[in-house]
Parts: C-alpha cells; sequence; structure tokens
C-alpha cells in the first residue's frame, strides 16, 4: 500500500474540502468551529501528559475520540453526514458525564468560592480545556443561528457538559493532591 503525502497542496489557495468534497473558504466558521474542536482535543492530550501514570485516562481517551467524531460532523454538511455513517453522540455518553461529574463532586469540599484557574499543572491544564469549551460553545450557538441545523444534534449538550466535567476534573485533581485550590479574592477585599 501506498503511503499517503502529508501535504496535497490543495489547501495552497486558502480553501480546504469539506468530508463530502465540497471546496470552503479556509475561514469559514465552519473550519473555524472544528479547528477550535480539534485545539482542544490537542489540549486533553498535553493535560492527560501531566497526569500520573496511574491516573486512568479512559474516559479521557473516549472524549477525546467523541471529539474527532464531533469534528467530523462539523465537516461535513448536514445532509450527506448519513452517507458517510458519521458517528453521532449518544445520550449514554453525555450521561457517563454527568456520572462522572457527580461521583467526582461527592468527594470534594462544597464550593464557597469562585475557583481561580491553578494548582496542580494537570488541574490547570484542565482548566484551559474548559474554557476552550466554552468558546466551542459560544461558536456553536452563532453557527447554528447562522446555518440552522448543521450543528449535529446533542453537541451543543455535550459540549456543555464536557466543560463543567472540566471543571470537576481539575478540582479533583488539586483534592487528591492535597493542593488548595486558588480562589477569587476580588481586589477590594485584598
Amino acid at each position: 500500500m501506498k503511503k499517503a503525502a502529508v501535504y496535497t497542496r490543495t489547501g495552497d489557495k486558502g480553501t480546504t474540502g469539506l468530508v463530502g468534497g465540497t471546496r470552503i473558504k479556509k475561514s469559514d466558521p465552519r473550519i473555524h468551529l472544528y479547528g477550535e474542536v480539534d485545539e482542544l482535543n490537542s489540549h486533553i492530550g498535553m493535560a492527560m501528559s501531566l497526569l500520573e501514570k496511574d491516573f486512568d485516562q479512559t474516559l479521557l481517551r473516549k472524549i477525546q475520540s467523541s471529539l474527532f467524531d464531533l469534528g467530523s460532523n462539523l465537516a461535513c454538511e448536514k445532509e450527506k453526514r448519513a452517507q458517510f455513517k458519521l458517528p453521532q453522540i449518544k445520550d449514554g455518553t453525555i450521561l457517563k458525564l454527568e456520572k462522572e461529574i457527580d461521583e467526582m463532586d461527592a468527594h470534594l469540599e462544597p464550593l464557597k468560592h469562585f475557583i481561580l484557574p491553578g494548582g496542580h499543572p494537570a488541574a490547570a491544564a484542565f482548566h484551559v480545556c474548559r474554557t476552550v469549551c466554552r468558546r466551542i460553545e459560544r461558536q456553536m450557538v452563532d453557527f447554528e443561528d447562522a446555518h440552522n441545523g448543521e450543528v449535529p444534534e446533542k453537541a451543543l449538550t455535550y459540549i456543555n457538559r464536557l466543560s463543567d466535567y472540566f471543571f470537576m476534573l481539575s478540582r479533583f485533581i488539586n483534592a487528591k493532591k492535597h493542593i488548595k485550590e486558588p480562589i477569587w479574592i476580588a481586589e477590594s477585599e485584598g
């Protein structure tokens, strides 16, 4: 089997191909949106590299795969997704995140202050993941407003829940490492 080239030269003039073959400008909001999903996936990989070896990363790998699925759906027009049998976000995927959030929350002190990103390097990195999730969520709402029906079903719910998961995971990592969470203190109080 011939090895595929990394470069194709097809995007040298500022366009890229969607899954179905349609060429669009690289500045298109659709490209920005799935590019942000790709960026989140990279941040997750970086954050995972900061975790201890004994930390179970199974769910995080599944999240990365789910984000890759989401990106492939965003890179394909709605009417062509079934043709390419692109995997969709399922209710069970969202429920799994909610279960994990609840399990971590059961081990944490009640939240009494706003938390600042920081603490253990992995916790801080997952806060970055949380904020990238929120950016994706905002862009997804804008994209759906401009292109009704193009955002895959359950995608917005999934991204919303994922940002909650990363917030809780950051708190959980700091707690497991016995690192006091940085809290927000208003300048007028400091």
